[in-house]
């Protein structure tokens, strides 16, 4: 049987449904000769670790409580009494988490998992993969900082996988791999990579006003509490500026136009998130409306995509044809299109739920045992 050690860094949504997942997937993995030992996990208040981290792991019966307890809004450091862990406070979990990597790096391996929405956790990530580590990303930060630790954590290419940082579990970044690997050259990507901003277009396409798209988003928990993180482009903007950098392009955030639905004057500094449902939203209705109908009076319909070309990489509004896959999304789908020289007039096209933290979570768990080759 081949194991896996690993520390969960982030125990929120997506991380507590992998937990799920990789109890629920015990009797699948072991067929496969696999088992995924859970040497600890940690929020950003506490960490735990199991007693035997070299032969054990913590216990799947801990592992569930850790769900609970998250669920319930509680501290990890309730686990204390629970079982056969140690627990440790926030000031001490990235030194320990180090001195494991420093341990079982060079000898058993192990493999970060980060699940958080931190960007302080890059520093640990970047020393982790010196020490002969394996990473694996839900978290988009790490690669969107700075070019510099970009490169850093990609030192090692193959101890690093990030599927669910574009798309959540489809296989954005695995299919774009084999492209390059092929050496099948990239000419252009579009793609719709927000589930919220995908519904809001195809919603505002029917004639509805967007305040009143936006406000039922928001009541289906599509959006974040406050839409405006959506509807500023910026989650949008991580994605493309990771393809953009797996293409080889050497940028940063600041080199992406970022086209965001409501204008400065409703920033969240300047207007609350009431404010902007109550009053601020319904400003915005009559330029989308007209934009919409202008689009379709030329057989086309307005998508909020990122596009990926030749040294443009944009993220906004744009008119595409009714009858492509990007102008056929309805709902919270992602749909992206790649067009190489194999795919130059005909794209390939990949779309399904892009959102969500049960896929986001199995999208990750396929990082995980896609490792696996890496381990003794």
């Amino acid at each position: 049987m081949k194991s896996i050690p690993l520390i969960l860094i982030g125990c929120g949504g997506v991380g507590s449904h992998l937990l799920h997942h990789i109890v629920s997937c015990r009797s699948l993995h072991s067929k496969q000769g696999l088992w995924l030992r859970v040497a600890g996990v940690c929020d950003s208040k506490s960490l735990i670790l199991a007693e035997d981290l070299l032969n054990k792991g913590l216990d799947d019966s801990i592992l569930l409580e850790t769900c609970r307890i998250k669920s319930a809004g509680l501290s990890l450091s309730k686990l204390g009494d629970f079982g056969e862990c140690r627990v440790f406070n926030h000031t001490e979990s990235h030194g320990k988490i180090l001195d494991i990597a420093s341990q079982l790096g060079k000898t058993t391996g192990l493999v970060l998992v980060d699940c958080s929405a931190s960007s302080d956790i890059v520093e640990v990530l970047k020393q982790a993969v010196d020490v002969g580590c394996c990473v694996v990303m839900a978290n988009k930060k790490p690669l969107t900082s700075s070019m510099e630790d970009f490169e850093k954590l990609f030192t090692y290419p193959r101890r690093i996988r990030h599927e669910s940082t574009v798309g959540a579990g489809l296989p954005v970044i695995a299919s774009l791999n084999r492209i390059i690997s092929s050496g099948d050259p990239v000419n252009r990507i579009i793609g719709s990579l927000s589930g919220t901003l995908g519904y809001v277009m195809s919603e505002v396409e029917d004639g509805k006003p967007l305040s009143q798209v936006v406000r039922a988003a928001k009541s289906l928990g599509y959006t974040e509490p406050d839409p405006r993180d959506d509807l500023g482009g910026m989650d949008v903007a991580r994605k493309a500026l990771i393809l953009a950098r797996i293409l080889g392009r050497r940028i940063n955030m600041d080199s992406i136009q970022i086209e965001s639905l409501y204008p400065k004057e409703m920033a969240p500094d300047l207007m609350t998130v009431e404010d902007f449902l109550g009053r601020g939203l319904s400003l915005l209705d009559k330029d989308i409306q007209e934009r919409v109908e202008k689009a379709a009076s030329k057989g086309n319909v307005l998508r909020y995509v990122c596009v990926i070309e030749d040294s443009k990489c944009e993220v906004g509004i744009q008119e595409l044809p009714k009858n492509s896959p990007l102008g056929r999304l309805r709902g919270s789908d992602n749909v992206v299109e790649v067009y190489t020289r194999c795919y130059s007039d005909q794209p390939l096209v990949i779309q399904g739920a892009g959102a969500g933290n049960d896929t986001t979570a199995a999208g990750v768990l396929a990082d995980i045992v896609d490792l696996q080759d890496l381990f003794p």
